[in-house]
């Protein structure tokens, strides 16, 4: 690893000893190479972040949303920093007139809005801990939330109040005040008064506060200001709790890592909301532009009038997840194949020259600038034509995309990869870095990582490409999973977070996530499939003798490989007329289908999600074996080898699926 332009080294690796495994060097950011950038002064909890921005910037547009006249979309109608202080105070004072005290615990549950940042930033004035609820983590999480976190109080869209009225009448044990961000029915406020719930719309609760004053708590750094809720592998959702001085960290090092590459975020900067605030990825990302004075404006909610959103927007920094950016890709390549041959050509000949010149090492402004300006400067039109930045992040963005939107959208884009508990920018890719294509891009400069090998997957942190479990320290890291101790424990060992994501050093120092050490991964729309859990429950069928479940970030369903019963195939291909030996029965399309139907059957039996259920299948008549080198000694699948055997399969799976 000897080209490293973007990494240093801070601490040697050390060899595997006392049956712990080896561990190789500590990197950090080059940025970060004479110390982490020191938090701004005065700036010591989310509460400052956005208290300082409304002294220096009072005037500037704080939060916009689209106006609806005559039931047709208007231009977006704005806020002021001020304003929004001043309704955030109000907020704040009728929240705690109910009785909720610093430390309290406040539920936010319902799409970006306005109100969504008010009552967050009321929690953050007051010190309450805010706690998102969102409902993609299944039914019952909501419910879950609110007594695991004993949420008192929750603020919540109107359309999500029929949700919120589910969790009934086990919530009401720690829930005692619902506040709407629109309008409350009243059937709804006779429903929730039996539970001894007091229900307010959002006007009836500022006019709660109004003639009373309630100080502000000092915040401390290490005071808790939010728990975000994500999938375990197995069970409940975790409570990540995130500190003020994560955050705050979190800030200094995006803001010297945009000012190391000269693209700082200033107060002119517009930024789209619309991927949920109920994720870190959002919430950090919202915070930075708080952080900066800078205009923050709301999607409508729906997906197929985002592009008309950013139409009317314009916003210049624009975060998306590959699904997204894959629908914009999609998109642009159906433009430009029906666009007649001379856009064709034109198009094909100004991506090809811009490509190899940013190859070069070329700046991507200048890299073609005719191109640009002809042909390139309609697709950035289309995202409004201020973006400069397209940050992408929660799942891997294939390659082919990355490199597209590089050229043609004449905006960075960057990938970026953390995790809630790393409180989301842990690796973000570096504009103009060709060689970066692929991989999630070095350190930020406020964390410390290394690579731990994990044997048993045949990764080595010390091999000459250095492959390992992830390992990061930091004062980004969380505080601990809220009442869980025991997992806190498992994934904090010696003062490092472990990832569970496998990750492989490139030359140049940037890092490629390659594989997950528990056998968990997501799929394209961003679920997460505990892939052994699902073996178990499918591995129930009788007619089936072993099964091994496929599934990747770049798809959004599971596909399998299965070892059917000989004979309970032989069985029923005599009973429907089918003949054959076994291993041509195992081909057979209807015998197929005859399996698949019986793995449905199981999935509904036992209420699997509509992803965790197998759309394809594959019979191999011949077990899973160690000769193939398919399974260890005691019969533990080795997922590489298996996905390295079966790979032409599983791609033919993949494309008669689309």
């Amino acid at each position: 690893m000897s080209k490293q332009r973007f990494i240093v080294e801070v601490e040697p690796s050390r060899p595997a000893s006392d049956g712990k495994p080896s561990i190789g060097p500590v990197y950090r950011s080059v940025f970060a190479k004479d110390g982490f950038p020191e938090p701004i002064p005065g700036l010591d909890s989310c509460w400052d972040i956005f208290r300082l921005s409304v002294e220096k910037y009072p005037d500037n547009r704080m939060l916009g949303r689209r106006e609806i006249v005559n039931g047709k979309p208007g231009k977006y109608i704005w806020m002021t920093y001020k304003e929004v202080h001043d309704v955030v105070l109000k907020v704040g004072n009728s929240i705690r007139s109910c009785g909720v005290d610093e430390g309290g615990r406040c539920g936010i549950y319902g799409a970006n809005s306005s109100e969504w940042i008010m009552s967050m930033e009321a929690c953050n004035a007051h010190g309450l801990y805010c706690v998102p609820l969102y409902d993609t983590l299944g039914a019952g999480a909501v419910e879950y939330i609110i007594c695991h976190a004993e949420v008192s109080i929750a603020f919540v869209e109107e359309k999500k109040i029929p949700e919120l009225l589910k969790t009934f009448p086990n919530a009401a044990k720690y829930l005692k005040t619902i506040v709407s961000f629109g309008e409350v029915t009243p059937q709804q406020k006779e429903e929730l008064e039996k539970f001894g719930v007091a229900v307010y719309s959002w006007v009836e609760f500022l006019s709660l506060g109004e003639n009373k004053h309630y100080d502000l708590p000092v915040k401390r750094k290490t005071d808790i200001c939010t728990i975000m809720y994500t999938s375990g592998t197995t069970g409940d959702p975790k409570g990540v709790m995130i500190s003020n001085n994560s955050i705050v960290t979190l800030i200094a090092g995006v803001k010297c890592l945009l000012g190391s590459v000269n693209e700082s975020l200033t107060e002119n900067d517009v930024y789209l909301s619309y991927l949920p605030l109920a994720h870190i990825f959002d919430r950090v990302i919202e915070e930075c532009i708080i952080n900066h004075g800078a205009s923050i404006g709301f999607w409508r909610g729906d997906v197929k009038l985002l592009v008309e959103d950013i139409g009317e927007l314009k916003p210049s920094v624009f975060v998306a997840v590959p699904r997204v950016l894959d629908r914009i890709y999609s998109g642009l390549q159906q433009k430009i194949s029906t666009g007649g041959f001379i856009k064709h050509t034109m198009f094909n000949f100004a991506y090809s020259l811009k490509l190899r010149n940013m190859r070069k090492g070329i700046k991507q402004s200048e890299a073609a600038p005719v191109g640009n300006k002809v042909v390139f400067s309609k697709i950035k039109e289309g995202l409004g034509g201020n973006v400069r930045l397209i940050l992408s992040g929660a799942a891997p963005l294939a390659s082919h995309v990355e490199e597209f939107l590089r050229v043609v959208t004449c905006s960075y884009v960057l990938q970026g990869y953390g995790l809630t508990e790393t409180c989301a920018g842990t690796f973000v890719s570096l504009p103009d870095e060709m060689g970066m294509l692929g991989t999630v891009g070095p350190p930020v400069p406020n964390v410390d990582v290394c690579l731990e090998s994990v044997p048993e997957m045949g990764y080595d942190a010390l091999s000459s490409t250095p492959r390992g479990e992830v390992c990061v320290k930091g004062d980004t890291l969380f505080s601990g999973y809220h009442k869980r101790d025991d997992l806190t424990k498992e994934v904090f060992i010696d003062g490092w977070f472990h990832t569970g994501d496998i990750g492989e050093w490139q030359p140049n120092g940037s890092l490629k996530i390659i594989d997950r050490k528990k056998n968990i991964f997501k799929l394209s729309q961003g679920e997460y499939v505990a892939v052994e859990n699902l073996e178990n429950i499918y591995g129930q069928v009788s007619d089936i003798d072993a099964i091994w479940i496929y599934g990747n970030s770049f798809e959004s369903y599971l596909v399998a490989v299965v070892n059917p019963s000989q004979r309970a195939v032989e069985r029923w291909a005599e009973e429907n007329g089918i003949s054959g030996d076994f291993k041509t029965l195992c081909e057979n399309s209807s015998v197929k289908d005859y399996i698949l139907a019986e793995l449905t059957k199981i999935g509904k039996e036992k209420k699997l999600k509509g992803f965790e259920f197998i759309k394809a299948v594959h019979l191999d008549p011949v077990p899973f074996d160690m000769e193939r080198d398919m399974i260890t000694p005691t019969y533990k699948k080795k997922r590489p080898q298996l996905l390295k055997y079966y790979q032409s399969v599983i791609d033919s799976m993949y494309k008669s699926g689309k």
